[in-house]
């Protein structure tokens, strides 16, 4: 495993929509290892391929619950509901958060890093993790669709910081 370099905005593989995988070997293998390990290595809770500068659709996301690493080629959701507002900011995209509005709760599959199709509901924090990751396949950035963005550098300290 290896940590990668987080390529930042506005680099074009940022906006280009990924390709699918259609090859399922070691290369796969190694660079989802490796998107974890950077991920973890960044404290993100989710990164695309494009965010290590590789044009396929493959997302690794992992926000601290009890599922633990969950990796996806080939996203799609299939199913949205409900609504939710909230902060989200970006590895790609330093010293900015914003607010999104995103489902609430989503059906997703996938394939898995063998190739296996799967399924999967998530909800609340995990389903906008998704989102986020899944933008990112389409090329699309949370800044590109945030009610509103602010810089994240600026922002007052508070007591104990």
């Amino acid at each position: 495993m290896a940590i990668r370099l987080i390529v930042q905005d506005p680099d074009p593989v940022l906006r280009e929509r990924a390709v699918e995988v259609t090859k399922f070997n070691a290369n796969l293998h190694k660079l989802l290892n490796d998107m974890a390990e950077t991920m973890y290595d960044a404290d993100g809770v989710g990164l695309a391929a494009p965010q290590v500068g590789i044009s396929k659709r493959v997302i690794v996301v992992d926000i601290g619950d009890d599922n633990g690493l969950i990796e996806v080629v080939n996203p799609e959701i299939v199913e949205a509901t409900g609504e939710q507002l909230g902060p989200e900011g970006c590895l790609s995209i330093a010293k900015l958060n914003g607010d999104v509005r995103r489902a609430l709760h989503i059906k997703l599959k996938g394939v898995d890093r063998n190739g296996a199709p799967f399924e999967m509901e998530a909800s609340d924090f995990l389903a906008r993790a998704f989102q986020h990751e899944i933008d990112h396949l389409n090329g699309v950035l949370f800044t590109d669709i945030a009610e509103s963005v602010y810089d994240i550098s600026k922002r007052p300290r508070q007591d104990g910081e």
